[in-house]
């Protein structure tokens, strides 16, 4: 058993140095290989694009080269490391968010409260918003500081914590699973996942941004950004100097959502739903607070919520898009929130 074990460890290592030499002698890119033993790709070399060789993690443009192991088709990806704000499924500043049907609304909510982004029989996202009311206005403005997640019997949180200054060199992520605190380097593509790689957390720069993949569920990209003095000035926040508002810039990536789906940005990927925003507005604000507030960052207790623990995706049950009007010419995060595939 011993000369067994060996031999295999000596496969897995000349296979690594060979997928090194060959990235080298083709010198345009990179060379991945998954080593997990229940994934079709398992010890598949597999290319990245050219337009990512050997991303620079110094190079906040740049992109990087991924390789979902779980998928079928064993192939890599160049993705951006940070959202895309003017991309489909994202939410970002105070906070404008833009739907699965490509419109933009904001969504203002409550500071110090909590509101379901996503609800779905298989997955429930939360968001926490922080905020201020300078005298004189009527509303808060409010950013998104921290998301939970519920899936199966599993929840996950991460969040921006307070900082009174900006400091590119502190990392402001903090992280749990289940409701223990979570350590994850501060490096480059370092990476923690699961028992069971139910979900997967890979920093896409050494501090303040991270990829986060639910397997055949859902992935989201993160970024922690402060409210800078110029955002200050345009739009008179009147930030105090205590708190740079450190807050999350967020895109998400749908594998399959139910038709019913529901949730500040959930139900703009329902296949009958007409988005209330109205075109022309320079920021057309949509409410829902009392649909969608919740009580705790990984509770799925507001009105419209119809997240079950052991929810299941009924697979008889329609899908948000049709699948055959999607744009799959782009990269990651393209198309309208949902993956393409073949």
């Amino acid at each position: 058993m011993d000369f067994l074990g060996n031999k295999k460890t000596l496969i897995i290592v000349l296979l690594f140095v060979s997928a090194a030499v060959l990235a080298q002698s083709k010198g345009t890119s990179d060379i991945k290989v998954c080593y997990g033993r229940k994934s079709r790709c398992f010890l598949k070399q597999i290319p990245c694009p050219k337009e990512c060789p050997f991303a620079s993690p110094t190079d906040k443009n740049a992109k990087i080269c991924y390789l979902n192991c779980d998928s079928p088709i064993c192939k890599a990806e160049c993705k951006k490391r940070k959202p895309n704000c003017d991309g489909p499924g994202s939410a970002c500043m105070d906070p404008r968010f833009i739907g699965g049907d490509g419109i933009v609304f904001y969504f203002h909510g409550k500071k110090n409260e909590y509101f379901s982004l996503v609800s779905d029989p298989n997955l429930q996202i939360n968001a926490r918003f922080i905020g201020l009311r300078p005298e004189g206005r009527t509303r808060d403005y409010t950013w998104i500081q921290a998301l939970g997640l519920l899936f199966d019997s599993n929840s996950f949180s991460l969040e921006a914590t307070k900082a009174s200054a900006w400091d590119d060199e502190i990392d402001l992520l903090t992280f749990t699973y289940n409701g223990e605190e979570l350590v994850i380097p501060e490096s480059h593509l370092s990476v923690w996942q699961s028992p069971g790689n139910v979900i997967r957390v890979e920093r896409t720069s050494s501090k303040n941004s991270v990829l986060i993949t639910l397997p055949e569920v859902a992935e989201i990209s993160v970024n922690v950004v402060p409210v800078t003095k110029e955002d200050d000035r345009i739009h008179n926040y009147q930030i105090p100097s205590d708190d740079c508002f450190a807050h999350l810039e967020v895109q998400f990536r749908f594998y399959g959502l139910s038709s019913n789906v529901e949730g500040v940005l959930g139900r703009t990927y329902q296949p009958d739903f007409k988005n209330p925003a109205k075109p022309g507005v320079a920021m057309p604000v949509v409410g829902g607070e009392q649909k969608y507030r919740t009580t705790s960052l990984v509770s799925a207790d507001c009105i419209a919520c119809v997240f079950a623990q052991s929810g299941k995706l009924d697979q008889t049950d329609s899908r948000v898009m049709d699948y055959g009007k999607l744009d799959c010419t782009g990269n990651s995060f393209g198309g309208n929130g949902i993956v393409c595939r073949k």
